[in-house]
């Protein structure tokens, strides 16, 4: 058994808020910047390399990568061998506090979703796992809503195939348009339950998107090569002006589900899909 003590936990929760606000994840840079290389479009070129500068900006003076930065989910796979010493709840949401205050970052978060009110920090969306294991591996997406507001669930019938699930994926990119800031990227949840699937969209967008295949990933990486193409060929382009870009990445994540149903949620994130993680 190893002990592991909340103030540690808070600590690394700051630490990370801070750096995933300011510094783009290095597979969603480069894969900025292979599409740079293969736009043809004058327009979108220079999307990109605004989209690449602003980047470059961001991390050499420490300020947020958008304005938004995002309602903060944090995600907590926890070895069961840890011991843990004090709240986590609290210690994720006090260095979540922290790291906000201490970057400068927007408060985006209200209490009260229906009377609405002023904006604070926290709390904070916590989604834990018990994995094997004596470590804790902390992940923080801070998730924008431009994005987050083109999210999509279809609880297809038992019968649906490929061709209607690529469908509807394609149909949610084309809602989007430019509304949420392409080129994006795009995670999709089959199987579960309505809010498994959900959950599942979510946590694709936590993959690298430039990693070649995986062993045991045959069918979902052929969907995902496919969706992504025929994403980039609807045409709407960096920031909605037109070109190949419409998205950097396509990501599936798949679950077991009840034989009456078929669950499928796709979580849409902008350019700017800022993670950071670190295991304690």
């Amino acid at each position: 058994m190893r002990r592991l003590e909340a103030k540690t936990i808070r600590q690394a929760v700051e630490d990370l808020c801070i750096k995933a606000n300011t510094i783009l994840r290095k597979d969603v840079l480069k894969a900025l910047k292979l599409s740079l290389k293969k736009e043809s479009s004058a327009g979108a070129r220079n999307i990109l390399e605004a989209i690449i500068q602003n980047a470059s900006i961001a991390k050499k003076e420490k300020l947020a990568i958008c304005q938004d930065t995002g309602m903060p989910i944090v995600f907590l796979e926890v070895g069961q061998q840890v011991n843990i010493r004090g709240d986590v709840n609290q210690a994720v949401t006090k260095g979540i506090e922290d790291g906000y205050k201490k970057g400068y970052f927007r408060p985006s978060v209200i209490r009260d979703p229906l009377s609405r009110g002023r904006p604070q920090y926290s709390p904070v969306l916590i989604h834990a796992d018990i994995v094997r294991g004596d470590k804790m591996k902390i992940t923080v997406l801070p998730k924008g809503f431009g994005c987050e507001n083109k999210s999509r669930l279809c609880m297809f019938k038992p019968t649906a195939g490929f061709l209607e699930i690529k469908r509807f994926i394609l149909e949610t990119v084309k809602d989007a348009g430019p509304d949420a800031c392409p080129p994006y990227v795009v995670g999709v949840g089959i199987g579960g339950s309505a809010e498994y699937a959900s959950l599942l969209a979510k946590k694709a967008l936590l993959k690298d998107i430039t990693c070649g295949k995986t062993k045991n990933s045959g069918r979902n990486a052929k969907l995902e090569d496919e969706l992504l193409k025929e994403i980039n060929s609807l045409g709407i382009g960096p920031m909605g002006l037109g070109g190949k870009t419409t998205a950097l990445g396509v990501k599936i994540l798949t679950y077991p589900t009840h034989i009456a149903g078929l669950p499928v949620a796709v979580n849409i994130s902008c350019h700017a899909l800022r993670s950071a993680g670190t295991i304690l």
